[in-house]
């Protein structure tokens, strides 16, 4: 919905900004699942 965020990224890398999201989002519920140390 943000398109001042992703308007100027979708006519080169839409999708690669979509898992780069995809992969943080990974990252952190792993971290906080698995070790939980970062305290989310």
């Amino acid at each position: 919905m943000s398109n001042e965020v992703g308007g100027a990224g979708v006519g080169y890398g839409g999708g690669y900004t979509l898992i780069v999201v995809l992969f943080i989002l990974l990252i952190i519920v792993g971290a906080s699942y698995w070790g939980g140390g970062f305290n989310y």
